[in-house]
């Protein structure tokens, strides 16, 4: 098994570090980076403990961007689609993705109350890059959020525009690291550490290699529906548990992005954002009506028409709505393994009054590898 599929960069280790075995043929790092093009940076904030000073901390907060092509070739747009589960939440854009099925510039990923300065700063980090794209022009880049209020100074507003760049400029590809990390730093899946993760899918199609990739910011979900590889473990899992000082809103969300080099239009790739939800029953989940479930699915093909400024019919390439299954299996797979990986590449973490939320024990994870 290559290294960056069962550990992340820094050493953590992944679900299938633990033995944990999933349906489907991965990439060679198991990443939405997989994707040729494609790209994750982060900004991590992480300072001080105790209780809670609005405007100080502590704070447990980040910044995620995800490029879908290489920085020289951000303002290409790529074929998107978008779809809405749950809508107790906010992707900016997404009127304009409904609209003409296509997106440009840096996707960022932060806290509930960071979404709009996160975009803003998107808008001027492509200015700064690429001053020509925006002279005569109007660009609406897609923000999303999740609410990392439990542990979090979310009020104290400590995101900046430099925190936004410093994630898009930081974008790799290759192996990324995942759990406490960029927008998923103060996040929580099933009462359990959670955050940030990612996986991806090779499939064949018609004598061609294809890459479905996923990244989530999951911060979901009831401990009592924990279901992995089919086996409810969460009623089991009584301890630890999290520990809560302060009141705080139970709000829950996730923000999934898929993506591929699959030669897809933006009607297809809305049927593969809608799949997301799939990965996320895998776990238990029914969708609460606090939660904010919203996805988001790129197509990195057809760059050449899709860049093309004369006046001309463009011939496009996609493959038939048909032969779409192995996709839709594909993202199934990848956001249900995605979701757990974010929970375990993860660490106990104490924030706000400290409130604390536990890691996802890792033994009861390769004692359920050993029965699968």
């Amino acid at each position: 098994m290559n290294a960056s599929i069962s550990n992340t960069p820094s050493g953590k280790l992944r679900a299938r570090g633990l033995g944990l075995q999933f349906s489907g043929v991965t990439g060679p790092n198991n990443s939405i980076t997989d994707v040729p093009g494609v790209s994750v940076g982060y900004t991590t904030i992480i300072q001080g403990q105790g209780a809670l000073n609005v405007g100080h901390g502590p704070i447990r907060t980040g910044v995620t961007a995800i490029l879908p092509r290489s920085k020289a070739d951000i303002c290409q747009p790529v074929f998107a689609g978008y779809f809405n589960f749950n809508g107790n939440g906010e992707l900016s854009g997404a009127h304009y993705l409904d609209e003409v099925g296509q997106l440009s510039f840096p996707i960022t990923i932060t806290n509930t109350n960071s979404c709009g300065i996160s975009r803003d700063a998107t808008l001027q980090w492509a200015f700064k890059s690429s001053p020509g794209a925006l002279t005569d022009s109007f660009a609406l880049p897609v923000a999303a959020e999740t609410y990392d209020g439990f542990l979090n100074d979310i009020n104290g507003f400590h995101i900046n525009a430099e925190h936004v760049f410093s994630a898009i400029d930081n974008a790799r590809q290759g192996p990324i690291e995942e759990g406490s990390v960029g927008g998923g730093t103060g996040m929580k899946c099933f009462e359990f550490k959670a955050g940030s993760g990612t996986a991806s899918r090779q499939i064949t199609y018609a004598g061609q290699s294809y890459t479905v990739g996923t990244f989530v910011q999951a911060n979901f979900g009831q401990r009592e529906d924990l279901t992995i590889l089919g086996k409810n473990i969460g009623l089991q899992l009584k301890e630890p548990r999290m520990t809560q000082n302060t009141a705080v809103p139970d709000l829950s969300s996730i923000i999934v992005v898929i993506a591929t080099d699959a030669p897809l239009l933006p009607h297809q790739l809305q049927r593969l954002a809608r799949r997301a939800t799939l990965g996320m029953a895998r776990l238990g989940t029914s969708g609460n009506h606090s939660s904010g479930d919203l996805f988001l699915a790129f197509s990195t093909a057809n760059q050449q028409p899709l860049s093309a400024t004369t006046a001309a019919v463009q011939n496009l390439k996609f493959i038939p709505d048909q032969q779409l299954d192995p996709f839709f299996a594909a993202v199934v797979q990848g956001v249900e393994e995605a979701i757990i990986n974010s929970m375990v590449a993860n660490d106990t973490m104490t924030g706000r009054d400290h409130n604390s939320v536990p890691a996802l024990p890792h033994n009861i994870l390769s004692i359920l590898a050993e029965t699968n």
